[in-house]
């Protein structure tokens, strides 16, 4: 039988180096690691069975997203756990060519399932180790406040990264429901965070109105958005963004699976890249959503029509404004070229 010819550029998907910079620690867990850790921890109402599991993950709406978080959330008790997620996550992200990733923790999440402050830290440090060695993936941090546990958790967030935040922390940021959590709120922790040296780059206009993205940018000094894609919704907005730089962390297959767009092909990734804002693509909790970054690099080229040059220009810029140390993203700017080359010469 003669193999099938690979569809134009699902190669070139697959072969191109990658930064991530939008990816949550428990939600990019594989459902094999969720289903060990339900299977340790069988009290926690996660089911251990793998079709069970992902008819689990079919969510209705962004708070029942929320939900089902929490739930598989519940399963991490230990700072082995934890070092387990991570290991399994960079294995995920070594198979796509991701050579570089921001990876999104909830510190607070951990702690109030009683893991002790200092373990946290340590299972992070040991994890980021591990997944260096054995996949070849760099890790640096970004920490985030849960929503829906409000200024509290802000708080215990803001705390915790100041005495125990371990090596390459680089972000903060703000996570969970928009609905019902003003950014406003959450000015003075990030002033703190900022204060400490860290990027504030929270979630704003994913499920709510351009409003958010504004809140995020002038009260939280947001140097980078997670998802923004409401800004398309306002022309003042969208201006401001591309003429100040300000990257959106744009999850295609997210928004789709949270009900946040209707419709991949309604999705607002073109109208904001053509409109000159800084783009970027992202998985955001690829477990859950049964994702991966390859696969929203895929609906850039199937759905929004990016052709391999494109594509290449979104992975530059992704490393470009990714937080990665110099060394790390002038290594990854010169493997995309490289890769690009090769395939040009093909």
């Amino acid at each position: 039988m003669t193999p099938t010819t690979p569809a134009p550029n699902t190669d070139f998907v697959a072969a191109i180096p990658k930064a991530e910079l939008h990816v949550h620690l428990v939600g990019s867990a594989p459902v094999e690691t969720v289903l060990e850790l339900a299977r340790r921890h069988p009290d926690q109402g996660v089911p251990t069975d793998e079709a069970a599991l992902r008819a689990f993950y079919e969510f209705r709406d962004f708070a029942h997203f929320i939900d089902v978080y929490i739930a598989v959330n519940s399963l991490v008790r230990t700072a082995l756990d934890v070092e387990l997620l991570i290991v399994g996550v960079a294995g995920d992200l070594a198979a796509q060519n991701v050579r570089y990733a921001e990876l999104t923790v909830t510190p607070d999440s951990h702690l109030q399932m009683g893991i002790g402050p200092d373990d946290v830290a340590t299972a992070l440090d040991n994890a980021r180790r591990t997944a260096a060695a054995e996949h070849g993936v760099a890790l640096q941090w970004i920490f985030d406040i849960p929503g829906e546990l409000g200024l509290p958790s802000g708080e215990r967030t803001i705390d915790w990264v100041e005495r125990y935040a371990p090596t390459d922390t680089i972000g903060f940021g703000l996570g969970g429901p928009e609905q019902g959590v003003d950014r406003p709120q959450f000015a003075d922790v990030f002033a703190r965070a900022r204060a400490a040296g860290l990027h504030s780059v929270p979630h704003a206009g994913e499920t709510t109105g351009p409003q958010t993205v504004w809140d995020a940018l002038e009260t939280l000094h947001a140097e980078r958005i997670g998802h923004g894609i409401s800004a398309a919704q306002d022309a003042t907005l969208v201006e401001h963004l591309a003429a100040n730089g300000i990257p959106l962390e744009v999850c295609p297959t997210s928004n789709l699976r949270t009900r946040a767009v209707p419709d991949l092909a309604e999705h607002p990734f073109m109208a904001l890249r053509d409109a000159g804002v800084v783009v970027t693509l992202n998985s955001d909790d690829p477990g859950m959503f049964s994702t991966t970054l390859n696969g929203e690099y895929t609906v850039a080229r199937d759905v929004f029509g990016l052709d391999n040059a494109a594509l290449a220009d979104v992975a530059r810029t992704a490393a470009r404004v990714s937080y990665a140390p110099t060394d790390v993203r002038t290594a990854l700017l010169a493997e995309i070229d490289s890769v690009v080359e090769g395939f040009e010469q093909a």
